[in-house]
Protein backbone atom coordinates (compact mmCIF):
# COMPACT_ATOMS: atom_id res chain seq x y z
CA UNK A 1 0.00 0.00 0.00
CA UNK A 2 -0.48 2.55 0.72
CA UNK A 3 -0.57 5.64 2.53
CA UNK A 4 0.65 4.87 6.11
CA UNK A 5 0.49 7.37 9.02
CA UNK A 6 4.15 8.02 8.56
CA UNK A 7 3.82 8.82 4.41
CA UNK A 8 0.71 10.56 5.62
CA UNK A 9 2.58 13.01 8.13
CA UNK A 10 5.14 13.68 5.69
CA UNK A 11 2.49 14.55 2.72
CA UNK A 12 0.57 16.89 5.40
CA UNK A 13 3.98 18.70 5.65
CA UNK A 14 4.13 19.34 1.97
CA UNK A 15 0.43 19.75 1.16
CA UNK A 16 -0.12 21.99 4.35
CA UNK A 17 -3.12 22.64 6.17
CA UNK A 18 -5.37 22.96 3.06
CA UNK A 19 -6.27 19.53 2.57
CA UNK A 20 -7.42 18.94 5.81
CA UNK A 21 -10.65 18.85 4.40
CA UNK A 22 -12.32 18.40 0.81
CA UNK A 23 -10.65 16.36 -2.10
CA UNK A 24 -7.05 15.81 -2.40
CA UNK A 25 -4.70 13.78 -4.49
CA UNK A 26 -0.96 12.07 -4.37
CA UNK A 27 0.61 11.05 -7.70
CA UNK A 28 4.40 9.04 -7.04
CA UNK A 29 7.32 7.83 -9.59
CA UNK A 30 9.58 5.51 -7.26
CA UNK A 31 12.10 2.89 -8.01
CA UNK A 32 10.77 -0.10 -6.20
CA UNK A 33 7.97 -0.74 -4.63
CA UNK A 34 8.25 -2.06 -1.36
CA UNK A 35 5.64 -2.97 0.98
CA UNK A 36 5.95 -4.07 4.47
CA UNK A 37 9.52 -4.75 3.74
CA UNK A 38 8.86 -6.80 0.71
CA UNK A 39 9.14 -6.54 -3.45
CA UNK A 40 6.15 -5.92 -5.36
CA UNK A 41 8.05 -6.55 -8.38
CA UNK A 42 10.67 -8.63 -9.87
CA UNK A 43 12.75 -9.53 -6.95
CA UNK A 44 15.86 -9.81 -9.37
CA UNK A 45 15.91 -6.63 -9.88
CA UNK A 46 16.56 -3.62 -7.73
CA UNK A 47 15.47 -0.84 -10.18
CA UNK A 48 11.63 -1.13 -11.43
CA UNK A 49 9.97 1.52 -11.37
CA UNK A 50 6.52 1.83 -10.31
CA UNK A 51 3.85 4.35 -10.97
CA UNK A 52 1.58 5.29 -7.99
CA UNK A 53 -1.41 7.81 -6.76
CA UNK A 54 -4.67 7.98 -5.63
CA UNK A 55 -7.17 10.59 -3.69
CA UNK A 56 -8.58 11.00 -0.64
CA UNK A 57 -12.10 12.77 0.60
CA UNK A 58 -12.29 13.99 3.67
CA UNK A 59 -14.84 15.86 6.16
CA UNK A 60 -15.37 16.42 9.72
CA UNK A 61 -12.84 13.83 10.61
CA UNK A 62 -14.19 11.22 8.29
CA UNK A 63 -11.88 10.24 5.10
CA UNK A 64 -12.59 7.99 2.13
CA UNK A 65 -9.88 7.12 -0.33
CA UNK A 66 -8.71 5.27 -3.07
CA UNK A 67 -4.54 4.56 -3.56
CA UNK A 68 -3.40 2.54 -6.57
CA UNK A 69 0.07 1.14 -7.99
CA UNK A 70 2.14 -0.91 -10.77
CA UNK A 71 3.30 -4.11 -9.31
CA UNK A 72 4.73 -7.20 -10.90
CA UNK A 73 2.24 -9.44 -9.89
CA UNK A 74 -1.71 -10.06 -10.26
CA UNK A 75 -1.93 -8.50 -13.73
CA UNK A 76 0.16 -5.79 -12.79
CA UNK A 77 -2.21 -3.30 -10.86
CA UNK A 78 -3.04 -3.06 -6.86
CA UNK A 79 -6.37 -0.99 -6.46
CA UNK A 80 -6.37 -0.09 -2.24
CA UNK A 81 -10.54 1.33 -0.96
CA UNK A 82 -9.97 2.72 2.87
CA UNK A 83 -12.14 4.91 4.98
CA UNK A 84 -12.14 5.64 8.34
CA UNK A 85 -12.14 8.51 11.33
CA UNK A 86 -9.10 10.52 12.95
CA UNK A 87 -9.10 13.24 14.56
CA UNK A 88 -7.08 14.44 17.89
CA UNK A 89 -7.42 14.56 21.46
CA UNK A 90 -5.31 17.15 22.73
CA UNK A 91 -1.98 16.47 21.36
CA UNK A 92 -2.89 13.08 20.62
CA UNK A 93 -3.78 11.65 17.58
CA UNK A 94 -5.83 9.01 16.14
CA UNK A 95 -7.21 7.26 13.40
CA UNK A 96 -9.34 4.21 12.73
CA UNK A 97 -10.57 2.39 9.85
CA UNK A 98 -10.96 -0.12 7.73
CA UNK A 99 -8.82 -0.67 4.00
CA UNK A 100 -8.88 -3.38 1.33
CA UNK A 101 -6.23 -4.42 -1.02
CA UNK A 102 -7.88 -5.24 -4.34
CA UNK A 103 -6.31 -7.17 -7.27
CA UNK A 104 -8.11 -6.99 -10.24
CA UNK A 105 -8.07 -9.47 -13.15
CA UNK A 106 -8.57 -13.28 -13.46
CA UNK A 107 -6.87 -15.44 -10.96
CA UNK A 108 -6.33 -12.62 -8.76
CA UNK A 109 -8.88 -12.82 -6.33
CA UNK A 110 -7.25 -14.63 -3.74
CA UNK A 111 -4.98 -12.08 -2.96
CA UNK A 112 -7.39 -9.54 -1.95
CA UNK A 113 -7.54 -9.19 1.33
CA UNK A 114 -9.16 -6.37 3.86
CA UNK A 115 -7.92 -5.00 7.45
CA UNK A 116 -9.11 -2.70 10.31
CA UNK A 117 -6.24 -0.91 12.11
CA UNK A 118 -6.10 1.50 14.32
CA UNK A 119 -3.15 4.24 15.12
CA UNK A 120 -2.34 7.19 17.52
CA UNK A 121 0.59 9.70 16.87
CA UNK A 122 2.31 12.07 19.14
CA UNK A 123 4.50 14.84 17.98
CA UNK A 124 7.47 13.35 15.82
CA UNK A 125 5.94 9.56 16.68
CA UNK A 126 3.45 7.19 15.50
CA UNK A 127 2.16 3.84 15.81
CA UNK A 128 -0.67 1.52 13.78
CA UNK A 129 -1.88 -1.47 14.39
CA UNK A 130 -3.49 -3.67 11.12
CA UNK A 131 -5.50 -6.80 11.89
CA UNK A 132 -6.25 -8.84 8.93
CA UNK A 133 -10.21 -9.97 9.16
CA UNK A 134 -10.56 -11.70 5.38
CA UNK A 135 -9.87 -15.17 5.44
CA UNK A 136 -6.46 -15.15 3.63
CA UNK A 137 -3.32 -12.56 3.91
CA UNK A 138 -2.71 -12.06 0.41
CA UNK A 139 -3.37 -15.11 -0.51
CA UNK A 140 -1.85 -17.13 2.36
CA UNK A 141 -4.55 -19.47 3.22
CA UNK A 142 -6.15 -19.01 7.12
CA UNK A 143 -4.27 -15.60 7.13
CA UNK A 144 -7.39 -14.25 9.22
CA UNK A 145 -6.23 -12.70 12.65
CA UNK A 146 -2.72 -11.55 11.17
CA UNK A 147 -1.52 -8.75 12.80
CA UNK A 148 1.03 -5.93 11.39
CA UNK A 149 2.39 -3.16 13.91
CA UNK A 150 4.04 -0.10 12.33
CA UNK A 151 6.27 2.24 14.55
CA UNK A 152 7.54 5.41 12.72
CA UNK A 153 9.06 8.83 13.75
CA UNK A 154 9.69 11.60 11.43
CA UNK A 155 11.24 14.71 12.03
CA UNK A 156 12.14 17.73 10.34
CA UNK A 157 15.75 18.21 11.39
CA UNK A 158 16.15 21.24 8.71
CA UNK A 159 13.13 23.61 6.92
CA UNK A 160 11.97 21.67 4.42
CA UNK A 161 14.04 18.26 5.21
CA UNK A 162 12.42 15.46 7.19
CA UNK A 163 14.16 12.14 8.75
CA UNK A 164 11.86 9.28 8.38
CA UNK A 165 11.97 6.16 10.35
CA UNK A 166 9.94 3.33 10.72
CA UNK A 167 9.84 -0.79 11.73
CA UNK A 168 7.51 -2.92 11.37
CA UNK A 169 6.61 -6.65 12.87
CA UNK A 170 4.24 -9.07 10.85
CA UNK A 171 2.48 -11.59 13.01
CA UNK A 172 1.17 -14.20 11.33
CA UNK A 173 -2.15 -16.19 12.41
CA UNK A 174 -1.76 -19.55 13.82
CA UNK A 175 -3.40 -21.17 10.76
CA UNK A 176 -1.04 -19.25 8.31
CA UNK A 177 1.66 -19.94 10.14
CA UNK A 178 0.48 -23.63 9.90
CA UNK A 179 0.42 -23.82 6.36
CA UNK A 180 4.81 -22.27 6.36
CA UNK A 181 4.08 -18.12 6.80
CA UNK A 182 6.61 -16.62 9.10
CA UNK A 183 6.90 -14.09 11.09
CA UNK A 184 9.56 -11.31 10.35
CA UNK A 185 10.10 -7.45 11.05
CA UNK A 186 11.08 -5.03 8.34
CA UNK A 187 12.48 -1.52 8.70
CA UNK A 188 13.09 1.59 6.22
CA UNK A 189 15.62 4.69 7.06
CA UNK A 190 15.06 7.52 4.59
CA UNK A 191 14.61 11.21 4.17
CA UNK A 192 12.48 13.46 2.50
CA UNK A 193 12.63 17.40 0.95
CA UNK A 194 10.63 19.60 0.13
CA UNK A 195 11.35 20.69 -2.94
CA UNK A 196 8.03 23.58 -2.91
CA UNK A 197 4.88 23.79 -5.16
CA UNK A 198 3.37 20.60 -3.87
CA UNK A 199 6.15 18.25 -4.56
CA UNK A 200 8.82 16.53 -2.77
CA UNK A 201 11.35 13.79 -3.14
CA UNK A 202 12.89 10.73 -0.54
CA UNK A 203 15.47 8.50 -0.68
CA UNK A 204 15.22 5.60 1.80
CA UNK A 205 16.88 2.18 2.81
CA UNK A 206 14.28 -0.47 3.09
CA UNK A 207 14.25 -4.11 3.96
CA UNK A 208 13.57 -7.16 6.16
CA UNK A 209 14.85 -10.32 7.98
CA UNK A 210 14.19 -13.51 7.67
CA UNK A 211 15.05 -13.63 3.98
CA UNK A 212 16.54 -17.18 4.54
CA UNK A 213 12.84 -17.96 4.87
CA UNK A 214 11.35 -15.54 2.56
CA UNK A 215 13.80 -15.23 -0.17
CA UNK A 216 15.02 -12.09 -1.89
CA UNK A 217 11.44 -10.22 -1.54
CA UNK A 218 12.95 -9.74 2.06
CA UNK A 219 16.38 -8.08 0.30
CA UNK A 220 17.19 -4.59 1.66
CA UNK A 221 17.29 -2.28 -1.20
CA UNK A 222 17.70 1.88 -1.71
CA UNK A 223 14.92 3.44 -3.03
CA UNK A 224 14.39 6.97 -4.45
CA UNK A 225 10.72 8.54 -4.79
CA UNK A 226 9.47 11.62 -6.50
CA UNK A 227 5.64 12.57 -5.37
CA UNK A 228 3.30 15.72 -5.64
CA UNK A 229 0.56 16.46 -3.70
CA UNK A 230 -2.27 18.12 -4.56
Amino acid sequence: MKTSLALAAVLALVAGSAHADGLSANLSLTSKYKYRGQDQSDVEKDLVPAIQGGFDYANGGFYLGNWNSSIGFAHGTEMDVYGGYKGEAGALGYDVGVLTYYYPGTGATPLNTTEVYGGISYSLFSAKYSHTVSSKYFGIEDGQGTGYLDLAANWEFASGTTLNAHVGFTRFSGGAKDVGAVNYTDYKLGVTKDLGNGFSVSAAYVGADKDGDWGKVNKDRAILTLTKAM
